[in-house]
């Protein structure tokens, strides 16, 4: 692991792994000026108080922990756990259920936290079988969408920021499990040889 001293605040060092890059995007700041534009399109479209709330793990994880902060406290939470990367910087187009949600959602108005909807692959798996338990609404907030890699549409209602093809860790986002507690988000750039 190499310490990288020309990133970030005098005196903080982050550890990068080595040959890896990152080149910040988004600031703490930036990412929650975009958690309360979303939160405040979530609330003037307001589905119900008790709105279900399923972030998908584990790379939502942060975005969704500040989103509830900020959502009416009356809002309920359940998880979901899905893989498509399998440790690599591109989705494998297979996608695996790794953690079902307990709640019932029939008659529900469900809202899916995601991370990235890149390819769509993975959020159309999730809507086409959160659908089938017949929910009354089903919407999407996502804190990235990167629109360019689009194998297939799906809607995403309520999205913090567009993005062009980068691959981006931080704030949750991960490679190979490593980068998800910076705090702000960032480009990856590898190896070549990876």
């Amino acid at each position: 692991m190499v310490v990288n001293q020309g990133i970030g605040d005098p005196g903080l060092c982050e550890c990068v792994l080595p040959g890896h890059q990152l080149k910040r995007l988004y600031e703490a700041e930036d990412i929650a000026a975009g958690v309360r534009r979303v939160a405040t399109a979530i609330a003037d479209q307001t589905m119900s108080a008790q709105l279900l709330c399923v972030p998908v793990l584990k790379g939502s994880l942060m975005f969704a922990a500040d989103l509830l902060r900020v959502l009416p406290p009356t809002v309920e939470v359940d998880f979901l756990g899905v893989s498509s990367y399998q440790g690599g910087a591109s989705s494998s187009g297979i996608v695996k259920l790794t953690r079902d949600i307990s709640t019932s959602i029939e008659d529900r108005d469900v809202l899916v936290i995601e991370d990235i909807v890149d390819t769509g692959l993975t959020i159309r798996y999730l809507l086409d079988t959160l659908a089938l338990r017949k929910p009354r609404s089903l919407r999407v907030a996502s804190l990235l969408d990167k629109p360019s890699r689009r194998v297939v549409e799906v809607p995403i209602d309520f999205c913090a920021f567009k993005i062009p093809d980068l691959f981006v860790v931080g704030y949750g986002l991960d490679y190979a499990e490593a980068y998800r507690g910076l705090p702000y988000l960032a480009e990856l750039t590898l190896p070549e040889h990876s």
